[in-house]
């Protein structure tokens, strides 16, 4: 007996039931179903039979929605990956960079700027963008970038001389089992979709005045003036992991 040793401390935690639901077909015609949740006792015998309940339908739920997410990766693509893709790492927070070529954006303004809200051309753009932050970058190009790609300043307010966007009262959710696509697009969509209201630490991110820049580009269908764009200082390259 002095060979025994006490290997309880190594079992797994004892999970207890607690409720059951039990689901009632009305028939081969009526395909209805019904659903009914019993609590159980110290014994494990089902008590308190009642319908289910709107709040315990939507708990358990949840519990599917958290179950489901856990086995998701995050930032794997949809499918194919699209050949504006740069860089993915999903390490931690994950850093993607990926361009956009030169389009027409909705692009809305705070009154005090007074630039009419509405679609304008932006140029060619570079996004490097982690769960939290969000750097924005411009080009002169529609082509894919190269390591020698040279970078620009993005033409917008709201942005500070680095790159990194002050999102402001916006209330960024990215969610860590996003996919690549959804990654990209919402972090677009918090961009464009938030309001531009000043230069940030006095930065104006273009040759010439910022705000009579937009003015005159929201709701014409003019190509983004390139001109006026000033160089960063950085490639690609700079960028990249």
């Amino acid at each position: 007996m002095s060979n025994l040793h006490d290997i309880t401390e190594n079992f797994n935690a004892l999970y207890h039931p607690k409720s059951a639901l039990v689901f009632y077909e009305a028939g081969e015609r009526k395909q209805e179903v019904y659903v009914e949740h019993f609590d159980m006792d110290q014994r494990g015998c089902l008590i308190n039979a009642h319908p289910l309940t709107e709040r315990e339908a939507g708990q358990l739920a949840k519990s599917l929605k958290v179950a489901t997410e856990k086995n998701q990766p995050f930032l794997k693509s949809q499918g194919i990956m699209g050949s504006h893709i740069l860089q993915i790492d999903p390490v931690h927070n994950g850093v993607v960079i990926w361009f956009t070529k030169a389009m027409g954006r909705e692009m809305h303004f705070t009154e005090t700027l007074g630039i009419p809200n509405g679609i304008a051309n932006v140029p060619p753009m570079l996004w490097v963008a982690n769960r939290n932050k969000l750097f924005v970058y411009a080009m002169k190009t529609n082509t894919r970038p190269t390591e020698k790609t040279l970078l620009y300043h993005a033409p917008f307010f709201n942005v500070y001389s680095d790159g990194n966007v002050c999102m402001g009262t916006v209330d960024v959710r990215i969610r860590k089992t996003a996919s690549l696509e959804e990654f990209t697009n919402s972090w677009e969509n918090y961009f464009f979709n938030s309001y531009f209201s000043h230069l940030v630490n006095s930065h104006n991110p273009i040759k010439g005045n910022c705000a009579s820049l937009w003015k005159k580009m929201t709701g014409s269908n003019e190509n983004f003036p390139k001109n006026t764009l000033k160089k960063a200082d950085k490639t690609l390259k700079n960028l990249l992991k």
